[in-house]
């Protein structure tokens, strides 16, 4: 049997309810969870780690502020904050895996930070600057693209475990999010009619779609960032820092769609391939026979 101890906290004081349980006597109930320990044991430890938490909570405060400043008809802070929030949405996990305080409490605020910031955010952004002028058709795209990103999220939390980390099923969040968010930031000077604003809805139509389809994109965390790289690595990071100063929001827009289209492509080529070994297969077959019949 586990052991299990109880991890205090001082000048924090707590009391046993009628059930055994512990329970605070502060206003805030004090969050308890289980883990396990470096010794392999399971403990109950009380608290939250704060390192990771607040990289987090920068990360949602981003999401909320690009919904306010695109409410506002500031659309360029709009699609900026939402790039903001998809880097420290990148950072926190790093963080805690690094500092060794990752936690289920983590996971599940990520969770719920990235359907602010990459679910909401990107949706009302681009409903405030062009979705609006299509009326129903148009929040109703902004619903789609919501309740796909929240669809994508809980498919991935539910499958963590039993997916290869190297791969992502269904376009992630974040990505779908810079789709959104840079086609906003590029049009921001454009003047807005049915034609740009038919565009956005397929944009984002497509963008929420791709979340939840089974095409599997590079999750991009088999990458060692601590082996040595060719040299000529270091060139084409420099190259792509020297493309996006000259022009942010088309080159993110660009990169984005890139890899975006990269998904349907992989699965395009391995149907192509899986066709090919057949199609030898009878070519094989028609020429034995021809033989055959020479003979």
């Amino acid at each position: 049997m586990s052991e299990k101890r109880d991890v205090e906290q001082p000048g924090v004081e707590s009391a046993t309810a009628p059930n055994g349980a512990e329970e605070s006597r502060l206003p805030v109930d004090e969050h308890i969870e289980e883990e396990v320990s470096a010794s392999g044991k399971r403990v109950r430890a009380r608290g939250v780690y704060l390192l990771p938490n607040l990289i987090t909570t920068g990360a949602l405060f981003s999401g909320f502020y690009a919904i306010i400043a695109g409410m506002g008809g500031n659309f360029e802070a709009a699609a900026i904050a939402i790039f903001v929030a998809m880097i420290l949405d990148g950072l926190d996990g790093r963080v805690a895996r690094l500092t060794d305080t990752q936690s289920a409490f983590g996971v599940q605020y990520d969770s719920l930070s990235d359907m602010v910031s990459f679910g909401l955010a990107p949706a009302l952004v681009s409903f405030s600057w062009a979705l609006g002028h299509l009326g129903k058709f148009g929040w109703a795209a902004a619903f789609l693209y919501t309740a796909c990103a929240a669809l994508r999220l809980a498919r991935f939390n539910t499958q963590v475990d039993t997916v290869d980390k190297g791969v992502f099923i269904g376009l992630a969040s974040p990505t779908a999010a810079a789709i959104v968010a840079s086609m906003v930031w590029a049009g921001n000077d454009l003047e807005v009619g049915t034609g740009l604003a038919v565009v956005a809805a397929l944009v984002t139509l497509a963008a929420g779609l791709l979340m939840v389809s089974n095409f599997r994109y590079s999750s991009f965390k088999k990458l060692d960032f601590k082996g040595r790289v060719p040299f000529v690595m270091m060139l084409v990071v420099i190259l792509i820092f020297f493309l996006v100063t000259i022009d942010p929001p088309r080159v993110l827009l660009a990169i984005a769609v890139i890899y975006t289209f990269s998904g349907p492509a992989i699965w395009l080529w391995g149907v192509l391939r899986s066709r090919r070994p057949g199609q030898d297969a009878v070519e094989e077959t028609d020429n034995e026979e021809d033989k055959a019949g020479d003979s």
